[in-house]
């Protein structure tokens, strides 16, 4: 066993033999430390196995109680969203091309950043492989990078999607230059300037870029934090509204986290069927899964061609390759004519490196690492905040992915927020990024993707005193 799981086993053992009873404190994470001489990171990860066995639970400012068996946890979960749903126009990109300027800064500690660390990656490991092709091949031309994109490249990425219980053909696949352009190409084959497009509320703001970048308009639909967007009331939309297009992230959802259940993902892709309306389906982020299975896909449940799927490398494997694919369904053609006309390659070297890779490198051990570190670092950021943050504050419950949604309490700025925050060498997301109508302007988004250190706890407990210090006179 390691000495975090020791020490909460002897915990646990403690609190059952009753020398800690229900409603006391248990010794705080320093004086523990001091006591047991374990590293402050160790103690907090063997207090968050105790709260996840419902044993114990932190109070903000005042430390770990033991839990009484019979009292009911504080009501700490996010509401379902209620947006107005009105169609609105998109502007959003000014105000994320300043924040994501911010995290660029050398000296902040990057908790808003949207990319993952890089550091956790084979970074190496993929330049030696383009390296080497460099090598082997000195006489490259324009012809080695047109659409749809590398044979041996799309053959991987089929292969890990019939491991996944999806059957694709490699030559459904559409290279592109990460998920971003795979985005926007599938938007501009099923829409046009003018359209409305359905969102999730709240929505990732690069497909709002994407809807922006078009001239299009965005309806929100409202959003549960747990079962993803509301299918009720997609259908009255629907009913009442011309939607060229839907968006959505159904797997670990930014900002949100949640994985829709299987149920509702072919209930969705049913009901947008039945209306005739695409869906293009944002799974970037769907081999960053907690749980013990892969997660399915609305690509799963489509019968009609009507799912265009993308995802990427770009948040497992390598951020800097930009490397990402389409799966369009019956618009297949349309997008890689798109992708000719937009940017008419993607890089051939980068391609092969990452096929090489997945041939013989063990991506399966690099992502079993990973899922077990976001995993980790997910319930020690959630136990801090908590602790940290004033009573009234609600958090997401991610089931993948690398970011925790943060609903502040007594209705605080997150842009007074993070200009605070910044002063001090910290970046969050600001939570009006992630709505067309400006919504969500006392929520924030934190990246918990960089290793648990000192800094990090230092930089949550400094967000914590921040947001303590915004609330009216006479609340704490």
């Amino acid at each position: 066993m390691k000495r975090y799981e020791i020490l909460a086993e002897d915990l646990a053992m403690q609190i059952e033999r009753g020398v800690y009873r229900p409603g006391e404190r248990i010794p705080s994470v320093r004086q523990a430390s001091l006591q047991q001489r374990l590293s402050i990171t160790t103690v907090l990860r063997a207090y968050v196995i105790l709260e996840s066995r419902g044993l114990i639970e932190s109070r903000p400012q005042s430390g770990y109680f033991v839990k009484g068996r019979a009292q009911p946890s504080p009501a700490a979960e996010l509401h379902v969203s209620a947006p107005l749903g009105t169609s609105a126009a998109v502007d959003v990109s000014e105000l994320v091309l300043s924040t994501l300027r911010s995290i660029a800064r050398d000296d902040t500690m990057p908790l808003g950043s949207p990319y993952p660390d890089a550091a956790q990656f084979p970074v190496q490991r993929l330049a030696r492989h383009a390296q080497s092709i460099s090598r082997r091949r000195t006489r490259w031309g324009v012809i080695d990078d047109l659409p749809p994109g590398n044979p041996e490249l799309m053959r991987q990425i089929a292969r890990r999607y019939v491991e996944r219980g999806i059957a694709v053909e490699p030559d459904e696949i559409v290279v592109t230059i990460g998920a971003t352009e795979a985005i926007n190409l599938c938007l501009q084959a099923v829409a046009r300037p003018g359209d409305t497009i359905a969102v999730e509320s709240p929505t990732f703001y690069a497909m709002l870029h994407a809807i922006e970048r078009m001239g299009m308009r965005a309806i929100e639909v409202a959003t549960h934090p747990h079962l993803g967007i509301d299918l009720d009331a997609l259908a009255g939309v629907l009913e009442r509204e011309r939607i060229a297009a839907c968006m959505v992230m159904p797997n670990f959802q930014n900002p949100l986290g949640f994985q829709m259940p299987d149920a509702r993902k072919a209930a969705l892709v049913d009901l947008l069927a039945r209306h005739e309306v695409p869906v293009i389906e944002n799974d970037v982020y769907h081999e960053l899964y907690y749980g013990d299975a892969r997660p399915s896909a609305l690509k799963s449940f489509d019968r009609q061609g009507l799912v265009l799927h993308c995802a990427s490398f770009s948040k497992s494997l390598s951020p800097g390759y930009r490397i990402g694919w389409a799966m369009p369904g019956r618009f297949r053609d349309r997008v890689e004519k798109l992708k000719f006309l937009n940017t008419l390659a993607t890089p051939a070297i980068e391609q092969l490196a990452i096929a090489e890779y997945l041939k013989h490198d063990g991506y399966d051990h690099h992502l079993r690492r990973i899922r077990r570190q976001y995993t980790q670092q997910s319930n020690l950021t959630s136990a801090m905040v908590r602790r940290f943050f004033p009573e009234g504050t609600r958090l997401s419950q991610p089931q993948g992915g690398y970011v925790l949604w943060v609903e502040l309490p007594g209705g605080i700025d997150a842009m007074r927020l993070y200009q605070a925050a910044l002063a001090e060498h910290i970046t969050i997301g600001p939570g009006h990024m992630f709505s067309a109508t400006g919504d969500y302007r006392h929520f924030i988004r934190l990246n918990y993707s960089y290793p648990w250190s000192e800094a990090i706890e230092s930089a949550l407990r400094t967000l914590g005193r921040l947001v303590h210090e915004m609330q009216p006179s006479g609340r704490s």
